[in-house]
């Protein structure tokens, strides 16, 4: 009789294991899922808030647990190394790896920018994604070659931006990287 009452015990011993480590696991999954969110939300909002980032920066970044992957280019060295700063200070952040490339200082980088700037903002309506602190086209030019980032409301304004690119003088290549809201 004694081993009856040993194996039932050990089988609701058991059973109040595995149940416990059901019922936690999806609360630690949730967990981690708005940690997540949290720290994707505050890259986002540091990153967008940096004093000198501007229409000619692009950043992108990756959220890997308690890592954070810095990506893109800036005109400005210290853009990036801010970004770096900030980021490194958001609570749940463990380490930052930053792979921002500073552009190359070059005036004649500097005359394609401003003169790309004017060709894509100047061109049917396109002019509004150019408004705000915080512009949804980022034009990068890197020895004369200029690249379209960033997100426009639809197709066409994704195509007029790259037509005004391409007809800016002495650009050698312009990569339309363009994402379109909807389709």
């Amino acid at each position: 009789m004694s081993t009856i009452k040993q194996q039932i015990l050990a089988a609701m011993a058991a059973a109040v294991i595995i149940t416990s480590a059901v019922f936690t696991t999806p609360a630690s999954a949730q967990s981690q899922a708005q940690q997540y969110r949290r720290v994707t939300e505050q890259v986002r909002k540091e990153l967008v808030t940096l004093p000198w980032y501007g229409v000619f920066d692009n950043l992108a970044y990756q959220v890997e647990g308690g890592k954070v992957i810095l990506s893109g280019q800036v005109v400005n060295p210290t853009t990036a190394s801010d970004a770096a700063h900030r980021v490194a200070r958001i609570e749940g952040v463990q380490q930052v790896v930053n792979h921002i490339e500073v552009l190359p200082l070059s005036p004649f980088d500097d005359d394609i920018r401003a003169r790309t700037y004017r060709a894509v903002f100047n061109r049917g309506g396109l002019y509004r994604y150019a408004m705000g602190a915080n512009p949804s086209l980022h034009i990068i030019v890197k020895n004369g070659n200029v690249t379209l980032e960033g997100v426009v409301a639809n197709k066409m304004d994704s195509q007029l931006a790259y037509m005004a690119a391409n007809q800016v003088p002495f650009v050698f290549s312009v990569t339309n990287h363009l994402q379109v809201e909807r389709s």
